[in-house]
């Protein structure tokens, strides 16, 4: 299709030449902008005829969906046409689409080319500049320590992680007065990415009246034309079908390269990925990547300490104690009722088997292995974050800088105090500290107590059906010695699954008392919004998923008493650890919840997708809307059957990412195969987000941030309280220190001969309040049971306190955990020293790139001051015409544009 003359939207076309023609040159213009993508890379600037107006010239940049009224000059209607008439009065173009008379309508929006550089000025937009062949890499020279240690984070770097294409092309904060200098191409309106055309539009949309009269606080943007029903859906189109025949559509690309389980060892596209769905999400793939690579070895790590377990357990002298020398032991019983019978410690045997896999000598190796895993991989990351973001140039992005919220402008649309924000200079409605912030802090910090209160009540809950539901079937078998030696193992798995069950329930209530507290709180910027409700979540979350196995590693056990004077909880005697501790139930604790947690949510984040939109796309054909007539359905027909995707649409995302990552380091200890089960997930997980991205949901309007945001400090501090956790585990739940303390202070020969009867106490059967019965095997009476822990034996005067060794072996505890607290701390403050934060070779290089273009913006401001002193009064800016709003370029501009591109 020829157009003779100029078009809007289509660049200069008065040659006569064809729009297939400008579509191939602007393709190719800008293909050297993105050459770090091989031939079979689709083309940013993808168009089809269903990515354009009817002129066939002008891209389809936004779509609105509304449903026309039966009645003429309803509310609605006019305010659509009040709504659309200052979306032109901004220089927007309209088009619509009318598609039956019971159905929905469409709105076709374009940005031109005047709005686009004005609204790119606004925002701030890098956008690229001509090359300068000249440039080259900086070589930063070391020591050969430090060389050599910068070679290896560097080879780490690349082998866990995406591996940054060399450098392309400069870019800078786009100026109008100084467009020359950028390298804007034959057909204009390419300049512009879909994404930054998205951007500018949706912006737009969100600051715009629609009713003009000044009256309604929540008179503007399209957030609230949705929430009114005034609208249906606003979002940008995408480009192509994921079925497209076109191998080359950018849909279709990533989707057989990105999300196809056929690429699993593949890396991702990351590029592409960012190009089409924006920064932010191309980061949150970039880390999601960078954390599965860095589980690879901790998983190696894993499964070697476990199958060292497996391996050592014929030898271990604990548990053949347990199995045979030791096992007619008679143990005291586990209830204070009559019923209650005497137990032999040999039915406890293939719990100190179990145990002894998770519970041997290389677990202290794999803690202090995965201490030094977490801050390896924090440095890694920081490492390479200001690689990638550069990259992708986001470096120097302040989110100070951002616009305020339109929900933050329409709450305080009422205040009439205004005050000038110092960093961006506009004039913005001023929150009252005293009046405003502090009451709503107050009130949102207390509703999360409170709900953290519930949470915990919860976990009480729990533990009180595992103490009656124990005590109920012990009562119930007490005939049987089969099933009585099962008792503990099935309270434990169903208790487990119980608090799994809660954990799933209370998450669906947890996100909406956090949005709604955080909407209470008035926040300024969209980055400000999502840090408070990501603190909120995660710490409400951290007390469901995590509160429970606190309780098993360090609390359980702990305050029992002893026979005879057993402590009570709501009129139940508190639980025991089974023999060789509490270290097994916390290993089943830890895997039902970290596995079942996985396995649902992977089935819920691609089914209850999957089920919406498949519900919509019925609704829609249902009532009438789309009839498409005998012809294909419309990009903008089929992107409205898709899901909506929230502004915080990657919050869950990063949230699921981030528990996982503290059941992978808070408790490894106590379960060695949590990194491979989490490696395994992640592969998954990496191929469903993909695919849930391209299929289920509308496109996203892209979102600039320049790191993962307050995730990152959540993930640290993570890593710190593992530290802890890890030292609290194996001092307090495990039985290491107690058998080192044994072999070296108490056993004549060095080894763990006689460690089981050590760490046993006796009491006399005489001393319980209620007589007891011997098991029925045994015609004998007990005279002596024994008990776990270490106290005084009934002979004498002060029969059942604790030993003198009790106390020592506290002691031992506490020093070991000073101890490998202070290592950890040395060994993780020199791996920070050894791995910078920033390469110094990239320092060096931003520091070039910006003394480059400070240079050629000098040398453009010498030539157009000349410029100007030639021409005089003459209304010009000599060296680039920025009076021309469409931006077309004066045969003088450009030939000094082209001269200065020779001086440089």
């Amino acid at each position: 299709m020829s157009m003779k003359g100029e078009v809007i939207g289509c660049g200069s076309a008065s040659d006569g030449s064809s729009t297939e023609g400008q579509i191939e040159e602007s393709t190719k213009a800008s293909s050297h902008r993105n050459s770090s993508h091989n031939s079979d890379v689709p083309s940013l600037y993808y168009e089809e005829p269903s990515l354009l107006f009817d002129d066939g010239c002008r891209r389809i940049d936004f779509v609105l969906v509304y449903k026309p009224s039966l009645e003429k000059d309803s509310p609605h209607e006019n305010i659509r046409q009040a709504f659309e008439v200052t979306l032109k009065d901004e220089g927007l173009e309209l088009e619509h689409v009318h598609q039956c008379t019971i159905g929905v309508n469409f709105v076709k929006i374009h940005a031109p080319w005047d709005v686009l550089t004005r609204y790119a000025e606004i925002m701030k937009m890098k956008m690229p500049m001509k090359e300068v062949p000249e440039f080259q890499y900086s070589r930063y020279a070391t020591k050969k320590l430090k060389r050599g240690i910068s070679g290896v984070c560097h080879t780490i770097s690349n082998l866990f992680g995406y591996k940054i294409p060399k450098f392309q092309q400069f870019t800078a904060e786009y100026t109008r007065d100084k467009e020359c200098l950028f390298d804007v191409p034959a057909r204009k309106e390419d300049f512009f990415n879909p994404d930054q055309r998205a951007q500018i539009v949706d912006f737009i949309l969100n600051r715009k009246r629609f009713i003009n009269n000044g009256e309604g606080s929540y008179a503007f943007g399209i957030t609230q034309l949705i929430n009114d029903n005034v609208y249906e859906a606003a979002f940008p189109l995408r480009e192509g079908e994921c079925d497209s025949s076109d191998d080359k559509a950018p849909r279709k690309w990533l989707m057989n390269n990105w999300a196809s389980f056929s690429a699993v060892c593949k890396k991702q596209p990351l590029d592409d990925i960012k190009e089409y769905f924006g920064v932010k999400i191309g980061l949150y793939f970039a880390w999601l990547e960078f954390y599965t690579y860095m589980l690879i070895p901790a998983s190696v790590v894993g499964v070697l300490c476990f199958l060292y377990g497996c391996l050592t357990l014929s030898g271990d002298a604990h548990s053949k104690d347990i199995c045979e020398d030791y096992k007619d032991v008679i143990l005291c019983p586990q209830c204070d009722v009559e019923s209650c019978r005497y137990r032999r410690l040999g039915q406890t045997c293939t719990f100190a088997r179990i145990t002894h896999l998770f519970d041997n000598g290389a677990t202290v190796f794999f803690a202090l292995f995965m201490s030094l895993w977490a801050g390896t991989f924090f440095e890694l990351w920081k490492r390479y974050s200001p690689k990638i973001t550069h990259h992708w140039d986001m470096t120097g992005f302040d989110t100070l800088e951002e616009h305020p919220r339109p929900e933050y402008l329409a709450k305080l649309s009422t205040v009439k105090k205004r005050k000038v924000n110092f960093i961006t200079g506009v004039n913005e409605p001023y929150v009252s500290f005293w009046k405003r912030r502090i009451p709503c802090t107050i009130f949102s910090c207390s509703m999360v107590l409170q709900v953290v209160t519930v949470a915990l009540v919860a976990v009480v809950s729990v533990i009180s059906y595992r103490i009656s539901i124990q005590t109920v079937l012990y009562f119930t078998l007490s005939g049987n010695q089969t099933l009585t030696s099962m008792v503990t193992l099935t309270t434990l798995v169903t208790a487990a699954l119980l608090n799994l069950v809660c954990i799933m329930i209370f998450n669906l209530i947890y996100r909406r008392i956090a949005t709604y507290l955080t909407e209470l709180e008035v926040h300024r910027t969209q980055t400000e919004y999502e840090n408070s409700l990501t603190l909120k979540m995660f710490l409400l979350q951290f007390v469901n998923y995590y509160s429970s196995i606190f309780y098993i590693a360090f609390f359980k056990g702990r305050f029992v008493g002893y026979p005879g004077h057993y402590n009570s909880l709501f009129g139940y005697r508190q639980e025991e650890c089974v023999a060789g501790g509490c270290l097994l139930e916390l290993s089943l604790q830890l895997a039902i919840i970290m596995v079942g947690k996985q396995s649902i949510n992977a089935v819920l984040e691609m089914g209850v997708p999957w089920l919406l939109r498949v519900y919509k796309k019925w609704s829609v054909h249902k009532k009438g809307e789309c009839v498409h007539e005998n012809h294909a359905p419309t990009q903008w027909e089929s992107d409205y059957n898709l899901i909506n995707q929230e502004q915080t649409g990657l919050f869950g995302e990063y949230l699921e990412m981030v528990l996982q990552f503290g059941f992978v380091t808070i408790f490894v200890v106590a379960f060695p195969l949590a990194p491979l089960f989490a490696l395994l997930n992640n592969i998954v997980e990496i191929r469903l987000d993909a695919r849930k991205f391209i299929t289920f949901f509308q496109r996203p309007v892209a979102q600039r941030v320049k790191n993962i945001g307050i995730w990152y400090r959540i993930l640290d501090s993570v890593g710190k309280i593992s530290v802890i956790t890890n030292a609290l585990i194996i001092a307090f739940t495990s039985s290491f220190i107690d058998q080192i303390f044994y072999s070296v202070f108490i056993s004549p020969d060095g080894s763990l001969n006689g460690f089981l009867n050590f760490t046993l106490s006796d009491f006399n059967v005489s001393d319980f309040p209620v007589d007891m019965n011997i098991v029925s095997e045994t015609n004998t009476n007990v005279e002596y049971c024994k008990y776990q822990d270490y106290r005084e034996p009934p002979t004498l005067n002060n029969k059942y306190e604790y030993k003198s060794i009790y106390w020592q072996l506290i002691t031992a505890r506490l020093a070991f955990i000073v101890i490998i607290e202070c290592l950890l701390f040395i060994i993780i403050s020199l791996i920070r020293w050894m791995i910078p934060d920033i390469p110094k070779s990239l320092k060096l290089q931003i520091r070039r790139e910006n003394y480059i273009i400070n240079n050629m913006i000098i040398e453009h401001e010498l030539r157009r001051a000349k410029e100007l002193g030639i021409v005089g009064s003459r209304k010009t800016s000599g060296f680039c015409n920025i009076d021309s709003q469409i931006g077309s370029i004066s045969k003088r501009s450009q030939r000094n544009c082209s001269t200065f591109d020779k001086g440089v």
